[in-house]
């Protein structure tokens, strides 16, 4: 149903039956090793490039879900799924490999909200009984494409993020009654905005004004308060794009406590580890969303989340054509299942 401008209510509220999360070996030394399900040693493992690499970790993720939810990918109906690597190549790769009824996606680091936003309404309205949805990211191939290639060793400012090895698949399912699993109520599909910034080292800042308009469109739509939800998390705004977030959805009168608004990509890393700004990726928010925050939901810990992820929508091209860079915003609600509803 929609509610307001821009806002889907799940009124059949489709469960989150089960989840698969891959990840490298940088995420294996990170916060949230404990929630994946499947970690490498190295970044090539046992491809001959970094992109088909990419492509293992999906597939991983696939299975994984699959295997969990204890179904054969003959049972799935669809897969929505996409990444940041041309012509999202490594979701399309994979989806050759499952062989499943495939959507491409790119909203880039906003795709996993887009796909589950979207395989919810799908399931919402029986479109389909069973569906995957998923992202992935890839360090090297990410910086070889929009920046430089590992090997180059330039050095990036204080705002460049990490991108996050990794991939996070989720599987939707009609809701069954009695079975207590994270289910989605609503999701609010962001605008493209842009605020003229250009510098590619710095996407929290770019992405932080889209963040700010679709949490306060959700907020407006859904005829909510903030205080509705336990955690509002954003995907990969960083430090400086969480910052700025924050501050423009308090000048805009929305009231957020400080401890209930976080960010993805500031949870997965240690303090130690050098990501500068914090972690970015595609994979960013579906590794941290299917692994780490819904063991959280099943835990106890969060009842109702509100999860934003944050995309820029720029190219190696549109950035050489010296455009600025526009962004989207994705939002989609989650609340535990009670037994019985």
């Amino acid at each position: 149903m929609l509610k307001g401008q821009q806002s889907w209510i799940f009124q059949n509220r489709p469960m989150i039956m089960a989840t698969g999360v891959s990840g490298g070996p940088f995420e294996a030394n990170g916060n949230l090793a404990d929630d994946f399900d499947i970690l490498h040693e190295d970044l090539w493992m046992g491809q001959d490039s970094y992109e088909k690499a990419q492509k293992v970790l999906l597939e991983e993720a696939i299975t994984t879900t699959l295997e969990k939810a204890r179904m054969e990918k003959e049972q799935i109906e669809f897969l929505f799924a996409g990444d940041l690597i041309n012509q999202i190549t490594p979701s399309s790769f994979a989806a050759r490999t499952v062989q499943i009824p495939y959507f491409g996606l790119f909203g880039a680091c906003s795709t996993s909200m887009e796909g589950l936003a979207l395989a919810s309404f799908v399931v919402n309205y029986k479109g389909a009984r069973n569906v995957l949805t998923g992202a992935s990211s890839h360090n090297a191939a990410t910086e070889k494409q929009f920046r430089y290639p590992t090997e180059y060793g330039g050095q990036k400012p204080p705002t460049a993020q990490w991108t996050v090895t990794g991939a996070g698949v989720a599987m939707l399912t009609e809701n069954i009654p009695g079975q207590q699993h994270p289910v989605t109520t609503s999701a609010t599909i962001g605008k493209v905005i842009d605020m003229g910034l250009s510098d590619p080292y710095n996407m929290g800042g770019a992405m932080a004004p889209a963040a700010a308009d679709t949490i306060m469109a959700h907020f407006r739509d859904l005829e909510l308060d903030p205080s509705y939800y336990d955690l509002i998390i954003t995907g990969d705004l960083g430090r400086i794009g969480q910052e700025t977030t924050f501050e423009l959805m308090t000048k805009n009168g929305l009231k957020i406590k400080r401890k209930q608004f976080q960010d993805c990509g500031l949870l997965l890393y240690k303090d130690d580890q050098p990501v500068q700004a914090g972690a970015s990726g595609a994979g960013c928010s579906a590794t941290v969303l299917y692994g780490h925050l819904l063991n959280q939901m099943k835990k106890g810990v969060f009842k109702r989340i509100l999860v934003v992820a944050t995309g820029a929508l720029l190219s190696p091209l549109s950035f050489q054509q010296k455009e600025s860079i526009p962004c989207i915003a994705h939002a989609v609600s989650i609340e535990m299942n009670e037994v019985g509803g």
